[in-house]
């Protein structure tokens, strides 16, 4: 899907790592929200609450997932997925154009 149609936008930004990761989080009729975003080179770790899908739309990361040691590469496109009340590490070498889906089961 290349874009949401009939959705609310929230108009202030989620800022993180002194700016140097933001997004929008945008809401759907159904309840469910999702938010957009990019990541600028850097080292990063990340909580969630949620279950979250995280789909890369472009740029270049590793990701090192809960209770793994592995560094799963990403260039241009892919995908991963974090399970609630966890923590996942990001390295982002070229700029990342992010959208995150937040589940709840």
């Amino acid at each position: 899907m290349s874009q949401f149609d009939q959705v609310s936008v929230v108009k202030q930004a989620n800022i993180y790592f002194d700016g140097k990761v933001t997004s929008r989080t945008v809401k759907f009729a159904d309840g469910t929200r999702k938010t957009l975003g990019t990541m600028l080179p850097g080292e990063y770790e990340f909580g969630t609450d949620q279950k979250e899908v995280m789909e890369i739309l472009a740029g270049e990361l590793t990701v090192q997932l809960p209770g793994s040691e592995e560094w799963i590469s990403i260039s241009g496109t892919g995908e991963f997925t974090v399970p609630a009340n966890a923590k996942f590490k990001l390295k982002v070498t070229q700029v990342a154009d992010y959208v995150c889906s937040y589940l709840d089961a």
